[in-house]
């Protein structure tokens, strides 16, 4: 999995970074195969504004923005965010892979 953090006239201390690492690692749990994940980190004119772009194999990609005044509360909300779609992602592969329930089959009495 390829990891970019980008950041434009915001300064990440390495708290932070590791902060958003370890959220990334975290987000293998839900097993899918996440090939890419951009987070691209910039200041506006009221707070901070960032985005998750997370490239998934033979899946449309995930894009999560989020903008706060508070930087740590941003990146807080996004990961959330991001969380709350990949699991729901992953639910449906689930769903599909165990078919459907005309598929099972009954039993004779």
């Amino acid at each position: 999995m390829n990891v970019q953090i980008r950041t434009k006239d915001v300064n990440l201390n390495p708290h932070t970074k590791g902060h958003i690492e370890a959220a990334i690692e975290a987000f293998k749990k839900f097993q899918l195969d996440i090939t890419t994940v951009n987070v691209n980190i910039g200041s506006e004119k009221k707070g901070v504004s960032i985005e998750f772009d997370i490239h998934i194999a033979h899946a449309q990609p995930v894009v999560i923005n989020q903008n706060d005044d508070n930087l740590d509360t941003a990146i807080d909300l996004a990961i959330d965010r991001a969380s709350k779609a990949l699991r729901r992602l992953h639910t449906k592969v689930i769903e599909k892979q165990t078919g459907s329930v005309k598929d099972l089959e009954t039993l004779d009495a």
